[in-house]
């Protein structure tokens, strides 16, 4: 292998540009020529390939977002976008890609290499939601899940100087990772998750209690793919039945994507962008490069894909019990 490429696709996360720094850095010092596709898929198919040397990912690990950009792509989910997309990699000589994403973009790649299984695709899993099989902790998660914290304590400090009950809202449309750990991390009275049921009548039940504790303030988060809806539906169906405390909601949104990495954020993405690069040179394909334990594993798409981590049931009621 001679030739590799990098990409980042789907929702960006902070530590995507410390792992597309080690791609390219890892890719040099095995003497391969490293391309980056700018706009994931959507680059792909429209012929965005660059040259990529040590400066051009010189100053970047401390950065969020992803100097390669992102795009979704519907054309990719076509035969004819996905032949156009192997044209245009075959015509620049790559032989080999590192896939930056999540569930979305491992699934682009398994169709795309049972198409086209001369190119080698293995995957990098850099989603905020920490959902993907095969690995303890995808890149993106920390930060999220630190900057959600840092905003509720915040949120916090404003809550107890005015007696109110604040609904904060946080990513997570199918998994409750953001929500529960930020949840613990700030003492929430409450953290309702995709995961499991929302019982309202039992929600009003705790803060009812919690009030006649003469609790001055409380704390609820809510992942936005709660089925109840999200915060702000929820704190609507709450104040139908309980109506002791001033009642706010917080979406923190988006703000959960962008910023400076953590530290382990860093050295685990670069350690997966090198791992990757490492993986291509020893013949992987439709892989993704995981951290289980410490340890670099191996994950096939199709399992990394189909079987989501769950929340460790251990988490929801040591919420429960130190929210009492």
């Amino acid at each position: 292998m001679k030739k590799i490429a990098v990409f980042t696709s789907g929702g960006d996360a902070p530590g995507m540009n410390a792992c597309i720094r080690a791609v390219v850095r890892t890719g040099l010092h095995y003497d391969l020529e490293v391309l980056g596709i700018r706009r994931g898929y959507a680059g792909m198919i429209d012929g965005e390939i660059i040259p990529m040397d040590s400066r051009s990912v010189s100053n970047i690990i401390q950065k969020g977002g992803t100097i390669l950009q992102s795009a979704r792509s519907i054309s990719f989910k076509t035969p004819e976008g996905r032949r156009q997309a192997f044209e245009n990699l075959s015509k620049a000589g790559i032989e080999g890609v590192v896939a930056i994403g999540g569930d979305g973009t491992f699934t682009g790649a398994d169709i795309f290499c049972s198409e086209y299984p001369e190119i080698a695709f293995v995957g990098v899993p850099g989603t905020i939601d920490n959902d993907l099989y095969g690995t303890d902790y995808t890149i993106g998660y920390d930060t999220a899940i630190n900057t959600a914290m840092e905003a509720i304590d915040k949120v916090k400090d404003t809550a107890d100087a005015h007696n109110r009950l604040f609904f904060v809202e946080v990513m997570g449309r199918d998994a409750g990772f953001i929500a529960m750990y930020s949840g613990i991390a700030t003492g929430a009275e409450a953290i309702l998750i995709p995961e499991s049921k929302t019982d309202i009548n039992k929600l009003v039940d705790s803060l009812h209690n919690n009030f006649k504790r003469k609790k001055t303030s409380s704390i609820v988060i809510v992942a936005e793919g709660d089925e109840e809806g999200g915060a702000i539906e929820i704190a609507k169906k709450v104040n139908e039945r309980f109506d002791k405390y001033d009642t706010r909601v917080t979406v923190l949104g988006h703000v959960q994507r962008g910023g400076s990495p953590t530290c382990m954020e860093r050295v685990r993405a670069s350690r997966l962008g090198m791992e990757a690069v490492k993986a291509l040179l020893n013949g992987q394909t439709r892989i993704m490069v995981g951290l289980i334990h410490k340890d670099i594993a191996y994950t096939p798409f199709q399992k990394a894909i189909k079987q989501n981590r769950s929340i460790d049931p251990t988490l929801a009621h040591l919420a429960e019990v130190l929210s009492s």
